[in-house]
Order: C-alpha cells, then structure tokens, then sequence
C-alpha cells in the first residue's frame, strides 16, 4: 500500500478522522436476482492533507483469493454535517452519494450514477457506514433497472495495526 499522508490531516476534514486507517474483514452479499455469496475486504480511508480523505475498496473470494470487485474514490465535506461520495466501480458505473455525517457515522445516497455503455445496470445506492471502537460495520443498498431497493452488501471489518 502507497502511504498517502504527507502532512497532518486537513481541518476540514477532521470530523470523518473516526474512519482513517486500513480495515479488513468479511461480508456478506445478496440480491433477488443472485445466489448469496461471502466475500472478504479491505477499506482504506486516507488522506493527502488536502481537503478530502482518498476512499478504496478490493474484496476476494474467501474460497480461492480471485477479485471480486474493486473501487476507488473520495469523500469530502457536504457542508452542513454532510458529506460527499464520489467513487468509480470496475462494473462500469460511477456513483456520487450525499448524506450526513455523525460522531461515528455516515451514510450517503447516490444523486447521481454514471453508467459506461456496457456498464451494470445500476440506478441507485444507498450506504450507511458505523464505526465503534476498531469495528467498521456497514449496508448498501442497490437498485437496478429490474429490480427495487434492496440489500446487497453488509459487513463488519476491522481496524488493522
């Protein structure tokens, strides 16, 4: 893993320092039009010193250690005890969520997907992340063109030395 930080983290945001570090751990997936499955993952929450903390996801079959899937993006200042999420996914898609942010907490649904011409059929996503000491627990949520709101992902990682 490239370190990132170069100096001390920016004071905007210093109130989403709860998320900083690398988190691994195992979650569960499952959706009306698929098998459920079990993944294992890692989140990391890091910064540049800049205003906005750099967002990554990887996630691998416990089975075998072959990818899953694989994000990237960023979280910043929503103003007003918001947030914002940007992220890219490997399916082709492009999300940007919005929502508030707690002590420990944040949870954000997307106001805008982007969609690659062969990308997933995705339309919505709602996450809501916990930290509670060095546990990370989190839900998305998904809709598709087919299919309605519904739970998609859960998890709970934890904070690694």
């Amino acid at each position: 893993m490239i370190e990132l930080r170069p100096g001390p983290l920016h004071d905007a945001v210093a109130h989403l320092a709860f998320l900083l570090g690398t988190w691994r751990g195992r979650g569960r997936g499952e959706y009306p039009t698929i098998e459920a499955f079990e993944y294992d993952e890692e989140i990391v929450f890091d910064h540049v010193g800049d205003d906005y903390l750099v967002y990554t996801q990887r996630s691998w079959s416990p089975a075998d250690g072959s990818p899953i899937h694989l994000e990237r993006g960023f979280l910043r200042p929503g103003g007003d005890g918001r947030v914002e999420l940007t992220v890219a996914h490997v399916l082709g898609v492009t999300e940007v969520g919005e929502g508030p942010v707690g002590p420990a907490s944040f949870s954000v649904a997307s106001s805008s997907i982007g969609r690659a011409a062969t990308g997933s059929d995705v339309t919505s996503i709602e996450r809501r992340y916990r930290v509670e000491g060095d546990a990370l627990s989190y839900q998305l949520d998904m809709t598709t063109g087919s299919t309605p709101l519904s739970r998609h992902l859960t998890a709970e990682l934890r904070r690694q030395p």
